[in-house]
């Protein structure tokens, strides 16, 4: 009877509103008239923790009337150069009617300079939108970083469109690491890689994790990450290489797919913070029956670096899988 009331007060709403809705006269549209100034504006485009390595995407428009002259050039300066590959289009996009960007090219190549990225307009050109990628450096870890885009025009005139700042993780990410039962089984969270039985005995100290795969008809064990110091039963059939003991916290984890490392349509990211506030103290050191798409937290057994391995893909007949990871340096 209380969900019947709720819907009958909101119909009643409704029907009261109706002739409000109906009695509002449409107004008409007008083009707005533009501005005889040079203009511009800039949006970022990518969204979630800016990763040293990783590219911060911006794109930057500027637009001036035909009567007053054309664009001659577009600058981006950055508080930190950028790394190798930071870069702007010479080319200004359009939305074709598929929705598909189309590009024309408008300008010389860009030129980057230390902290500097410029574009000269070489075709009569009066609107614009430029697209810049900037490569978080190792410089700008757990730093802020801002930049000041900039246009100039033929009749003289300059703008300028402040962006940032913004923080730059302390994490590193690595993507599509193959592990394999017996081979690439031991992997290492200082390294972000795995290694087989013999280089893992050449690098032991910095063994974490061991990968194996178990097919059990009486207990789900499946795809496993188990810490070489965990109690035998959870290493099954393992003989460890010498010195590859390290005891690690694990804590398995559904439904947080990074879109960094998913890289599919999830719009969840892991962030610095969440290394921050993250307490494995009471956890395990072994997660077994791992699945496509699941996770597990990390830390190292020395409080050197917390971890978040998200599991891409898993092969039962190959007895591997395909982890990525993120790392956050305590």
């Amino acid at each position: 009877m209380q969900y019947q009331s709720i819907y009958t007060k909101c119909v009643l709403v409704l029907i009261a509103l109706l002739p409000v809705m109906v009695g509002c006269k449409k107004n008409e549209y007008s083009i707005p008239t533009p501005k005889d100034v040079l203009q511009n504006d800039c949006i970022k485009r990518t969204q979630g923790p800016n990763i040293v390595g990783q590219i911060i995407e911006f794109a930057y428009a500027m637009a001036i009337v035909p009567e007053k002259g054309k664009l001659t050039a577009a600058h981006v300066e950055a508080s930190i150069d950028g790394g190798p590959g930071t870069w702007m289009e010479n080319k200004s996009y359009y939305t074709d009617n598929t929705g598909t960007d189309v590009g024309i090219s408008v300008g010389t190549p860009s030129v980057t300079t230390k902290n500097v990225t410029t574009v000269t307009f070489n075709r009569d050109t009066m609107a614009a939108t430029l697209r810049y990628y900037y490569v978080v450096p190792e410089a700008a870890r757990g730093q802020t970083v801002s930049f000041t885009f900039s246009a100039e025009s033929s009749d003289g005139e300059t703008v300028t469109y402040k962006m940032g700042p913004y923080n730059i993780s302390k994490m590193d990410l690595k993507r599509n690491i193959a592990v394999s039962d017996n081979n690439l089984a031991y992997i290492s969270i200082a390294d972000m890689t795995a290694y087989n039985a013999a280089d893992a005995a050449a690098h032991a100290g910095s063994i974490d994790l061991v990968y194996l795969y178990r097919n059990y008809s009486t207990s789900a064990f499946n795809h496993a990450l188990v810490s070489p110091a965990a109690d035998t039963s959870y290493l099954p059939g393992i003989k460890l290489p010498a010195g590859v003991n390290r005891s690690t916290w694990e804590r398995r984890e559904f439904n947080l797919q990074d879109y960094n490392l998913a890289q599919l349509q999830y719009g969840i990211y892991v962030d610095d913070p969440d290394f921050q506030q993250l307490d494995l103290s009471n956890a395990p050191n072994y997660a077994i029956n791992l699945k496509q798409d699941a996770a597990i937290w990390v830390e190292t057994a020395d409080h050197k670096y917390k971890a978040y391995i998200y599991v891409n893909s898993v092969n039962n007949t190959s007895k591997s899988a395909v982890l990525s990871m993120k790392r956050y340096a305590e």
